[in-house]
């Protein structure tokens, strides 16, 4: 996360519906998941708890953070899209992760985790990116990546090369996913790619509170 990040989050943003019957108390719920998702290991999570005289185990606290089921706001209106895939490791294997930034706010828009790259799946990020914020009047800024230029000109979206600039923002955001899940292989060891996925909304909802 940026060096400047805190807790200061809003962390009553985060909906505890999914609990039914639980006996810790809700604040710690909440703080919880987003010390978690603020770059706290799960292990040190569930000690942050004990201080608190609550005892859970990690995988209580994992499943707080799954079951929450956050994601960042709809209904953005960038001026500039950063956009962008890379790869992700999954159990030994490659997956690719689209990403979309606001460059100038550094929030992350959308994201999606994809077994492969093609222009089918670049054309559905794009999609459900442009279904959940008003882009059409944006201007995306795309690296190399010519299946997403490709379909950037198919959308009729205004687009531009731009390898560094305004495209750092994104660029960040994978450094800071990249850095969680090699030093935190509790986040993705053993897990599904749907799971992975579902973490990577969440990570993303801390992003843009912490920022």
């Amino acid at each position: 996360m940026p060096k400047n990040a805190g807790l200061g989050g809003n962390i009553d943003q985060i909906d505890l519906d999914f609990v039914e019957r639980e006996a810790t108390p809700r604040l710690l719920m909440k703080l919880s998941i987003q010390l978690h998702l603020a770059g706290l290991s799960l292990s040190n999570t569930v000690s942050v708890l004990e201080i608190f005289g609550v005892q859970r185990a990690r995988s209580t606290v994992y499943n707080w953070v799954h079951k929450a089921d956050l994601q960042p706001k709809d209904g953005q209106s960038p001026d500039h899209v950063a956009v962008d895939e890379t790869v992700i490791q999954l159990n030994g294997e490659r997956y690719w992760l689209y990403a979309a930034v606001d460059p100038q706010t550094n929030k992350l828009l959308h994201t999606k985790l994809r077994p492969t790259t093609t222009k089918v799946l670049a054309h559905a990020f794009l999609t459900e990116l442009s279904e959940k914020h008003d882009v059409d009047d944006a201007v995306f800024l795309v690296d190399g990546s010519r299946s997403l230029q490709a379909v950037c000109q198919r959308h009729g979206f205004d687009f531009r090369y731009e390898k560094h600039g305004n495209r750092n923002a994104v660029e960040r955001v994978f450094r800071e996913i990249k850095r969680r899940t090699v030093c935190f292989s509790n986040c993705f060891s053993n897990a599904e790619a749907e799971t992975a996925d579902d973490w990577i909304r969440s990570f993303s909802f801390a992003w843009n509170q912490l920022i």
